[in-house]
């Protein structure tokens, strides 16, 4: 069944499967949902209403909302018009919001009360931006705007049910999905109807699914994972998808049982927060026959399947530019050290800077070339240099540094970027920098990342004050929380006199990762300043 995804579009799709299955159970967000024919035609609807309001072929529409059964509706209703979404981290909100709405020239917003609150203040600096569409009813004591103001229910009742007939083709935009910047801000990747249909094969080829499963995500939709390799591969296999709002340790065994779950897709870090609970009776007490939960060592990955009898899928490995890069299916030979080999539609290599192979076992970059069409994203938006300057030599460039293991396997070794990972998300260091530089009192910072206790990193901030200027913990701690999404908060603070630099004066970010956290770096964690989790939107 899985070539049926081959033919079509995301919006033919839908209306195939609709035709094919229509009472089968397809996406659920906490119980709430659709089955394939339901949502056929309440995405028909939003389709509708969007194009009365004059949303067409090619036009962007950013979504700004953590999981929630409207995402998807407007997920296949903007498919069906040719639009091309724009799903942004929920979290996002100051510059780093204003960015990702800015360069996409986003003319619409479908967002909701978090969201309005963040985009509001932002109005006068997107100058392209002329209707917001809140799920929730936005407040009334909202300040006056050029921009229009549309209840989404509202939008929907408008259009009258039946869309207008838009030619869709597979090299056509779906969507500009945001990966982070690492030498500027984060670029926009175009993803096209034909990339969507492939990453659903991949998926459906490494997890080895059947009609029998049924799928479950504690991922956000607005990333690739959660919005594409699950959607879009129960999408052609005609299979349920359950998404819980949020990832929760505690309620995340339940939350798969009641979804009668069999194919979980998750990160390491949840592996290992579900490893950090109390053992319980509810450990078995499921169906699941696999869980995604790529990067986790060897180690934990037989503590993971003793306590939990799940078997951990980590071999696989991907970015939003080509995902996945490396999967090793499920019943093939294994090696818990590796990430995968090559996917089927493509060919990768381990270079070295002259783009000649890193010889077994040593460190090089992995590279990649598409043997198919849509195997990779389609470029940069709106920034041809920097998708001239990803594929050097015929081959495009993840920046990433991985060995061949002697089973063939790739095991992922580093980062070759500043890009940092924390949280499940992904920071640009460039731009975190530029963030704290707008605090008065600060004259310049860099910041690197830290070994966690986790498999991702810590973020550590190396700041320089201005001449006769202080800082406190918590005066910088009260700017962070107001300014930057949770996740992208330092947790470490070592005030310098002065960072090294080089001749090019560079900042030499491995002479800072050398440095020990003595007794005078700020350890917020530690001073009790965080984020709690209902304040982080």
């Amino acid at each position: 069944m899985s070539s049926a995804g081959h033919q079509h579009v995301v919006g033919e799709l839908l209306r195939h499967r609709a035709s094919a299955y229509p009472d089968r159970p397809y996406c659920y967000v906490a119980g709430k949902g659709y089955t394939f024919a339901e949502l056929d035609r309440r995405s028909d609807e939003v389709a509708a209403g969007f194009a009365a309001h004059g949303v067409g072929k090619g036009d962007r529409v950013a979504l700004l909302m953590p999981n929630r059964i409207e995402f998807i509706e407007a997920y296949f209703g903007l498919a069906k018009l040719g639009a091309i979404q724009v799903p942004l981290n929920a979290f996002l909100k100051g510059d780093f919001l204003r960015h990702q709405l800015a360069d996409s020239r986003a003319s619409v917003v479908i967002l909701d009360n978090a969201g309005y609150a963040a985009v509001e203040p932002l109005l006068e600096h997107l100058p392209e931006l002329r209707l917001l569409v809140p799920l929730d009813p936005p407040p009334s004591d909202r300040p006056a705007s050029t921009v229009e103001v549309l209840a989404f229910d509202d939008v929907v009742a408008s259009g009258g049910g039946t869309p207008p007939q838009v030619q869709v083709s597979l090299d056509d935009p779906m969507s500009i999905l945001y990966t982070s910047g690492t030498t500027g801000f984060p670029k926009g990747c175009v993803l096209p109807h034909g990339y969507y249909a492939r990453v659903g094969r991949v998926a459906i080829h490494g997890l080895e699914l059947t009609e029998d499963d049924s799928l479950f995500a504690p991922l956000p939709m607005f990333h690739l994972s959660g919005g594409i390799f699950m959607l879009i591969s129960a999408l052609i296999m005609g299979i349920p998808v359950h998404y819980a709002p949020q990832f929760s340790a505690k309620t995340f065994m339940s939350d798969a049982v009641a979804a009668e779950a069999t194919v979980v897709l998750g990160v390491g870090a949840m592996s290992l927060a579900l490893l950090s609970t109390p053992p319980g009776p509810a450990d078995r007490a499921h169906r699941i026959r696999a869980m995604m939960v790529a990067p986790l060592g060897p180690a934990d990955q037989e503590r993971f399947r003793e306590r939990f009898g799940i078997d951990p899928w980590t071999e696989v490995y991907g970015q939003t530019e080509c995902m996945p890069v490396t999967v090793t299916p499920i019943s093939a030979p294994r090696d818990p050290a590796g990430c995968g080999v090559a996917a089927p539609d493509l060919e990768v290599a381990l270079l070295l800077d002259d783009l000649t192979v890193a010889p077994d076992g040593e460190v090089g970059e992995i590279c990649l070339r598409p043997r198919e069409k849509f195997a990779i994203f389609d470029g940069y938006w709106d920034n041809s240099a920097a998708t001239l300057k990803s594929f050097q030599g015929l081959w495009y460039h993840t920046g990433d540094f991985a060995r061949r293991l002697p089973s063939g396997q790739i095991a992922f070794v580093d980062r070759k970027s500043d890009a940092l990972r924390r949280k499940g998300e992904n920071v640009s260091s460039l731009e975190l920098e530029n963030a704290i530089r707008r605090i008065s009192a600060v004259a310049d910072v860099a910041v690197h990342g830290v070994p966690a206790e986790t498999t991702e990193d810590e973020i550590k901030a190396c700041i320089v004050l201005k001449p006769d200027m202080s800082i406190t913990p918590v005066e910088l701690f009260e700017f962070f929380r107001t300014e930057l999404p949770y996740f992208a908060i330092p947790r470490y603070i070592e005030i310098l006199e002065s960072l090294p630099v080089n001749a090019m004066n560079r900042v030499m970010k491995h002479q800072l990762r050398a440095r020990p956290n003595g007794d005078d770096v700020w350890d917020f964690t530690k001073l009790g300043l965080a984020v709690a989790a209902a304040d982080r939107r």
